[in-house]
């Protein structure tokens, strides 16, 4: 062998990187990257779909944080859209919106609340952003006549995209989840893109983790390692030899399952572990941490010298003692959700998240009834929400359960029942008070009717200018100015202004504000310098608590920081319940929840034991 001859692969591909009509590699580097500088955990998903891998990769990622490295997070999805936006609920989930208008899968949701940081853009790739970005550059002669191919243009513009979040992040460590399952033709060439990730940034540069299922038919009464063992197969021969392996099952994995898949997939025992269901996502950082799954990464991506110990003390100490909240909470309220993709819970994983942040602040046994508006009716709303203590709408589209709806909104309006209404939940909260309270028969929006009398929703005319440029969705964080004095400022620590999240196009129509106010109805969140209608109120002698807003707090609601709207929501709750025996009216003001239902800190944590089966049962097996 020539000894002159450049045998290093990293400064190899660095010399012909860009020179992709001389050399059959392409690897472009943004600018400011050296391979080998970042390191990177890459999640795979065999056997099927929906086992977790966000809540797994998010975790880890937690993990990591808490030992004092800087991560970052990426979902890839294979699907050809440019974003989440116009997929329905029931194909994939919620859509979560980020900061900067970005809508995304709902795993992103998971990597926020778990890792307490905002994502942007960077942090979601589909396919469709692969394409676009790769059709763009060969428009501009970027790949210098050569006929572009998905290897290497397309995996290296993966590749690309990883390496832009490591050099933007400054992360220490990126964790990429692939979304699909291996063998799905839309996935293929992203576990390509990180085959070749891993051979360019050199031995100890990246982390192969692989989430399988182990099935236990009931007719069996056992575990089964087959599927789990094919699934391992096929990813292995797409040049993937994984160092870990979760097994996700129902019941604790057994040894012998154990055995079998670290026999065929080359794996040590120690480092195939059980990541069976448990009671809340929240846990799973001390079921990694317990099976050492936290000290195996570090030692193949050589950070066992980063890592600060004493940090990640302080940092098990306070998520603990979240855990422990969550598993003694004893004071039982009912919350009924009334939507219309109530039968699949994944469309509102958010709110169910926003609800038990709260309900653990609080020391409430949230119990969640789900109620489809089509089967609400005049004549049936009283019995359907007989047993509820606190009622929320969330968001939608559409004319579908409308009626229904406002049928709710009425009922707990006139009688006093704790109501928290979400975007589409305060659209049609101001519909039925302009139609009950101010006399507007007939009023609508004007995406359900767009000749009524009463147009008391509708675009705004600034929206309707920007249609014709392709979209008028009021997306991602904004400001809202608060009313001093309002609940709303009062369960924000009196603040002047906040910013959250929205994902809406129809507003309160500013030509109907000054009647609906008259009648009562408060706007006490406003957009500043726009005449845009944020959030609303029903005054605190009128109603124990009425509020509604254009936003989405459920997206920035956090373990350890919960939106106080919903902490509000279940303050009112507990208060309706009467299980803690409250007197007079709610106290709205000061950070500390406690004081606003009149229990103490003590009672917050209740007496019953941690491990009570009754504790809600948060499973991770629909997560996707």
């Amino acid at each position: 062998m020539d000894p002159s001859r450049n045998t290093d692969p990293r400064r190899m591909l660095a010399e012909v990187g860009d020179q992709s009509d001389e050399t059959e590699f392409y690897t472009p580097m943004p600018a400011g990257y050296t391979p080998g500088q970042c390191k990177y955990v890459v999640v795979f998903g065999t056997v099927m779909s929906g086992l977790g891998k966000g809540i797994f990769a998010s975790t880890l990622a937690k993990v990591f944080k808490d030992k004092g490295l800087s991560v970052a997070p990426i979902k890839l999805e294979g699907y050809l859209n440019r974003d989440s936006g116009t997929l329905n609920p029931y194909r994939h989930g919620e859509v979560f919106v980020l900061d900067d208008g970005m809508e995304c899968d709902m795993d992103l949701g998971t990597y926020e609340r778990m890792l307490n940081q905002d994502l942007t853009r960077l942090n979601f790739a589909t396919s469709g952003q692969i394409f676009s970005r790769v059709l763009e550059k060969e428009r501009r002669g970027g790949y210098l006549g050569r006929d572009v191919q998905m290897i290497p243009h397309v995996t290296g513009e993966v590749k690309n995209r990883l390496r832009e979040l490591a050099v933007t992040t400054e992360a220490d460590v990126v964790f990429v989840e692939i979304g699909g399952t291996v063998g799905d033709v839309e996935n293929a060439y992203f576990i390509e893109a990180v085959r070749e990730l891993a051979f360019e940034e050199g031995p100890g540069s990246v982390c192969q983790v692989v989430l399988t299922y182990v099935v236990e038919p009931a007719m069996l009464g056992e575990q089964k390692s087959k599927p789990a063992q094919l699934g391992l197969k096929q990813l292995m021969a797409t040049g993937i030899h994984p160092q870990i392996i979760a097994c996700r099952a129902r019941n604790p994995v057994t040894r012998k399952v154990r055995e079998k898949i670290a026999m065929y997939s080359n794996v040590p025992m120690d480092r195939v572990f059980s990541m069976h269901d448990c009671d809340s996502v929240y846990v799973i950082p001390e079921m990694l941490r317990g099976a050492g799954i936290d000290s195996a990464v570090l030692d193949i991506l050589n950070l066992s010298d980063k890592a600060d110990p004493e940090r990640e003390e302080r940092e098990r100490a306070v998520w603990n003692d979240y855990i422990a909240r969550f598993r003694n909470t004893n004071h039982p309220i009912t919350v009924g959700i009334i939507g219309k993709y109530t039968s699949l819970r994944d469309s509102y994983a958010s709110i169910i998240q926003a609800v038990e942040h709260a309900g653990v602040q609080l020391g409430a046994k949230v119990q969640l009834e789900w109620i489809d508006s089509t089967d609400l009716l005049e004549q049936n709303v009283a019995q359907r929400l007989k047993h509820v203590h606190g009622v929320i709408v969330p968001g939608g589209f559409g004319v579908r359960g409308v009626e229904g709806k406002l049928a709710c909104i009425r009922h707990v309006r006139e009688n006093g029942i704790p109501y928290l209404g979400l975007c589409y939940g305060m659209q049609i909260a101001v519909i039925e008070y302009a139609r009950n309270v101010c006399g507007m028969e007939g009023a609508n929006s004007t995406e359900i009717d767009t000749d009524g009398p009463y147009p008391v929703i509708d675009i705004l005319p600034e929206q309707k200018r920007i249609e014709g440029l392709g979209g008028n969705m009021r997306l991602g964080g904004h400001d809202i100015d608060l009313s001093p004095g309002s609940i709303a400022s009062s369960l924000h620590g009196d603040s002047e202004q906040i910013r959250l999240r929205f994902r809406h196009r129809y507003e309160v129509d500013p030509q109907f504000i000054a009647q609906l106010t008259e009648a009562g109805l408060i706007f006490s969140g406003r957009a500043p310098n726009h005449p845009i209608m944020q959030i609303l109120e029903l005054p605190r002698d009128t109603h124990p608590y009425f509020l509604a807003t254009q936003a989405h707090p459920e997206l920035t609601s956090r373990p350890l920081a919960p939106d106080p709207m919903f902490v509000g929501l279940i303050t009112a709750s507990l208060d309706y319940s009467g299980s803690l025996n409250c007197s007079g009216s709610l106290n709205y003001s000061g950070a500390d929840a406690s004081s606003k239902v009149g229990f103490t800190q003590a009672d917050m944590k209740g007496a019953s034991s941690p491990d009570n089966d009754n504790a809600p049962q948060n499973q991770i097996a629909n997560a996707s």
